[in-house]
């Protein structure tokens, strides 16, 4: 592997570790926190984090009329919105059932792709990896949908809708943002999602119930560093250098993560079901990428082929 492509695999499995690593963080957080006001000073403690990282850097925030379009459509749709029905949702859905309906999301991603970036290739590949990877996530959680599901659709449209509403944010980014430095995509959005949830959770949630103590302030400092700096930049990073549908997988990928750290923390069953669903994610991850593999094997041997000298075997 060259080294770029070596330090976007590494950067892709950071970002899976991290953010499967933050819904067990929010469940600690929310032993002691309610969810939106929780979210809302996430995500404004990681703008001031964002804004001192800006300026060490150098990094000016980028005012053109494209870039002022996306801060406002990430700071709602992206965070806001996204979030907050999400956070709303789960106190309503199992979060086995959240994480099966957020994992349409990669499949929103082939969808608005196809619709507003013909030139973005998805390919068999990718389309067949992602059905497998979801199949995997179904197995794993299938436990979720046992009993009268009547009662959670409000809470499933819910999460469908944040994930549709990612999934169409995302693919704008890549389509438009491609010249926006990470760390200025990150600043103005969530200073914008996080003001807005504050004040949002003073109307919606009981206040009083809140306690700032230990768990809150390791709760809300790891994920405002860790699960929203490194991880969003991170992530609007790599859409900057691999396909869209491949990253979109990580929505696989961080459940995972998530069954294995309450294995170790909370001491939570794991069953032959989680590892049957987990082979079946993992193969859908190496199919998805399996195109592009094939081409980059290709591309080598006829290199390869070129550079030998003519009757050499």
């Amino acid at each position: 592997m060259n080294r770029p492509g070596l330090k976007i695999f590494l950067v892709y499995v950071i970002l899976c570790l991290i953010w499967g690593s933050t819904w067990i963080v929010i469940r600690f957080g929310l032993e002691s926190l309610t969810p939106i006001f929780s979210a809302g000073l996430r995500f404004t403690v990681a703008s001031i984090f964002i804004y001192f990282l800006m300026k060490v850097k150098k990094i000016s925030i980028q005012t053109d009329r494209v870039a002022i379009r996306l801060y406002i459509l990430m700071g709602f749709l992206s965070f806001v919105v996204s979030y907050g029905l999400v956070y709303w949702a789960e106190q309503f859905v199992p979060s086995g059932m959240a994480a099966v309906l957020f994992a349409v999301y990669p499949f929103w991603i082939v969808i608005f792709s196809y619709i507003r970036m013909p030139k973005e290739h998805i390919g068999f590949y990718k389309v067949f990896g992602t059905f497998l990877g979801f199949t995997g996530i179904v197995v794993i959680f299938s436990d979720s949908f046992s009993g009268d599901i009547t009662k959670y659709m409000i809470g499933m449209f819910a999460v469908v809708l944040s994930g549709t509403t990612q999934a169409w944010v995302a693919v704008t980014i890549k389509k438009v943002g491609n010249h926006l430095h990470p760390l200025s995509m990150n600043f103005i959005p969530m200073a914008i999602a996080g003001i807005s949830m504050i004040v949002i959770s003073f109307f919606a949630e009981d206040l009083t119930t809140i306690r700032i103590d230990e768990n809150a302030v390791l709760s809300i400092l790891y994920l405002a560093f860790f699960g929203s700096v490194i991880t969003f930049t991170s992530f609007y990073w790599l859409i900057k250098h691999i396909n869209l549908v491949i990253l979109s997988l990580i929505a696989f990928i961080t459940p995972i993560v998530a069954l294995i750290l309450g294995y170790f923390l909370y001491a939570e069953e794991l069953s032959a079901r989680h590892f049957i669903g987990t082979a079946l994610v993992l193969t859908g991850v190496f199919w998805a990428n399996l195109g592009s593999l094939l081409k980059l094997r290709k591309g080598s041997f006829i290199k390869t082929a070129k550079e030998k000298p003519d009757g050499e075997k």
